[in-house]
C-alpha cells in the first residue's frame, strides 16, 4: 500500500495493509463497534510503541539473564542490538525513511544532553563499555530515539491535526529556551516555572485531532503531552530497575524514580513534538473534524 505521509510523500510500509484491513472491518453498532475502537486504538498504539518496547525488553532481559562475565559488555551488547532492530525495522518496511530522519535528530539532541548531564552527576551509566562518548554508553541515544519514534509513528497512524495552534515561530523559539534551560539552570536562575507558563499560556486552546477507525476524536495537547511523559516516567522506572542507569539516589539500591521528573519529561516530550513538527506539518482538520465515516488512511 502506499499513501501520502504530512509531508505529501508517498510512504509505504508493511503494517499499512494491516491497518487497512482492521480499519474496513465492520462490526455490529452499539458497543461491539466501541469495544472494537477501543481495541484498534490499542494495537495502534502498541505499533506506534514499538521501537521503545523493543529497547525496553532489551534493558531488563539482559539485567536479568546477562552473563556477568561475557566478552561482550552488556552496555555495547545493548547498542549494537538497538543497531539491528532498528536496521530491520527500515530493511523489513516498518519503518519510514522520514522516521528515520527523525530518530537521527534524536540521537544528536539526547546525545548532547546526556554528554552535559552526567558531566554534573545528574545521572550515571554504573557499567563499563566499549562502544561509548566519555560517560554516555551509545544505547543512551537509541532511548531518546524511541520517544522520536514513537511520536512521529503515532502522528502518522492516526492523522493528526490540530486547532488553535500557536505560530510556528513561538512553539520553535519556546522549544529552543527549555532546552537551553536543561543546560543553563546549572549556573544560572531555573526558570522552569516560567517555561511551563508561557507552554500554558501558547497551547491552553489547542486540540489534537485523531482519528483511530473513522470518527475524529480530539483532546487538549497538553493533556496527550502529559499522558505520554507518564508512560516515559514509567517507562524510566523500569529502565533504573534494570540498571541500564542510575540517578544518584539509587545508588545503594533501586528506588522509584521521583513523580517530580514528570516536569522534565513534560518538557523534554514538547521539545520532542516539536523536532517532529519540522518533517510532519501542523495540519487543520479536514471539515472542522466533524464526526463522519471517511475512507480510511492508509500512510503508516
Amino acid at each position: 500500500m502506499r499513501a501520502a505521509d504530512p509531508l505529501g510523500k508517498p510512504q509505504t510500509t508493511r503494517f499499512a495493509a494491516i491497518r487497512a484491513r482492521l480499519e474496513s472491518f465492520e462490526p455490529r453498532p452499539g458497543w461491539h463497534a466501541w469495544i472494537y475502537e477501543f481495541a484498534l486504538f490499542g494495537f495502534k498504539q502498541g505499533w506506534a510503541c514499538l521501537f521503545g518496547a523493543l529497547m525496553l525488553v532489551l534493558l531488563v532481559a539482559t539485567h536479568l539473564f546477562y552473563p556477568d562475565d561475557a566478552t561482550l559488555a552488556r552496555y555495547d551488547f545493548l547498542t549494537l542490538a538497538a543497531l539491528a532492530i532498528q536496521l530491520g525495522m527500515l530493511g523489513f518496511r516498518l519503518e519510514t525513511w522520514e522516521e528515520a530522519k527523525v530518530i537521527l535528530a534524536f540521537h544528536v539532541v539526547g546525545t548532547v544532553m546526556e554528554l552535559f548531564k552526567t558531566a554534573h552527576g545528574s545521572w550515571l551509566y554504573p557499567e563499563t563499555s566499549v562502544l561509548r562518548i566519555g560517560d554516555v554508553p551509545l544505547f543512551s541515544g537509541f532511548m531518546y530515539a524511541a520517544v522520536g519514534s514513537y511520536i512521529a509513528r503515532v502522528w502518522r497512524i492516526f492523522d493528526f491535526r490540530y486547532t488553535g495552534y500557536p505560530p510556528r515561530w513561538a512553539s520553535w523559539g519556546l522549544a529552543v529556551a527549555i532546552y537551553v534551560n536543561f543546560f543553563a539552570h546549572h549556573w544560572l536562575p531555573d526558570i522552569r516555572l516560567a517555561l511551563f507558563a508561557a507552554l500554558l499560556i501558547l497551547f491552553a486552546r489547542t486540540r489534537v485531532w485523531f482519528t483511530v477507525w473513522r470518527t475524529p476524536r480530539w483532546l487538549p495537547l497538553l493533556l496527550g503531552w502529559f499522558l505520554v511523559a507518564l508512560f516515559i516516567w514509567f517507562a524510566e522506572n523500569l529502565g533504573t530497575f534494570a540498571r541500564a542507569w542510575s540517578y544518584p539516589d539509587q545508588a545503594t539500591g533501586w528506588t522509584m524514580v521521583s513523580p517530580m521528573k514528570l516536569g522534565a519529561w513534560y518538557m523534554l516530550m514538547y521539545i520532542s513534538f516539536v523536532l517532529v513538527s519540522a518533517v510532519a506539518r501542523i495540519r487543520a482538520p479536514s471539515l472542522a473534524a466533524k464526526p463522519t465515516i471517511e475512507k480510511p488512511a492508509l500512510e503508516s
